[in-house]
């Protein structure tokens, strides 16, 4: 199956990026600039074609571009961001993004962040957080159901995004931390539990059979593989300071 990782550069503003839950710490730019390189390289060797859209210094977080749509086989939806000073990312994003795909759009004054939607097959789990408002939700609902896809909107306590909590791993499983998402939500899913001591270790990005996850997360890491899963660790640790994590820095287009 081929697939297109849609990225875009790091903006020389994203110390500027916006925080919710994390304490604002300097990052360092061109190490971040090195991680994201590192991390499309991982893509790229997981059988991606890159497609990066430029930086662009108005816009702080746009490196955190899975934020701006959700993409599935029939179409793409163009969110409508949480947070203000990241509506302008849209425009170039759309512009590449409907090279693959028919575009819909979340309208205003409904909000939704791509972070807070969870694809497990065909039901979209969606975030209820600060940056995804339930009128989002229901727009999403109204444009996938003709598609035959379900919503089901989830409360998410303590983190950024649902997918700060809870992510796919494999074939059955998810990584989750538990203290931030109910599981008998996804009953019927295998659940393998972060680390205690690393909370914000739940976001992995699964390509085919593979994950990219954090090398920082060491521990977290170990359960992986412990459970069978080949994990492609990248450094991420400049971009975490942002509260970025992996799925955030690309939209897969299969």
């Amino acid at each position: 199956m081929k697939r297109i990782a849609i990225t875009r550069g790091v903006s020389a503003t994203i110390n500027d990026c916006e925080l919710t839950h994390g304490t604002r710490t300097p990052i360092d730019i061109e190490r971040a600039r090195a991680q994201h390189a590192a991390y499309e390289s991982a893509l790229a060797s997981l059988g991606c074609e890159i497609r990066r859209i430029p930086a662009d210094d108005r816009y702080p977080d746009a490196v955190f571009i899975e934020d701006t749509a959700i993409v599935l086989d029939e179409l793409a939806v163009i969110t409508r961001p949480g947070a203000e000073s990241r509506r302008g990312e849209l425009d170039a994003v759309a512009a590449v993004l409907g090279e693959y795909r028919t575009l819909a759009r979340i309208e205003a004054p409904a909000t939704i962040d791509g972070g807070d939607v969870l694809q497990l097959e065909n039901v979209l789990y969606v975030g209820r957080t600060p940056r995804t408002s339930d009128d989002g939700i229901a727009q999403l609902r109204d444009l996938i159901a003709p598609y035959g896809y379900r919503v089901i909107a989830v409360d998410v306590h303590g983190c950024l995004h649902l997918k700060s909590a809870v992510t796919r791993v494999g074939a059955d499983a998810l990584l989750m931390n538990r203290q931030w998402v109910w599981p008998s939500i996804f009953d019927g899913w295998r659940i393998i539990d972060v680390d205690d001591g690393e909370p914000s270790a739940a976001n992995a990005l699964r390509i085919g059979e593979s994950v990219i996850f954090p090398k920082e997360l060491t521990r977290t890491r170990r359960k992986l593989e412990a459970e069978g899963i080949e994990v492609i660790a990248v450094p991420a640790g400049e971009l975490a300071k942002a509260e970025g994590g992996v799925t955030c820095c690309s939209l897969i287009v299969k």
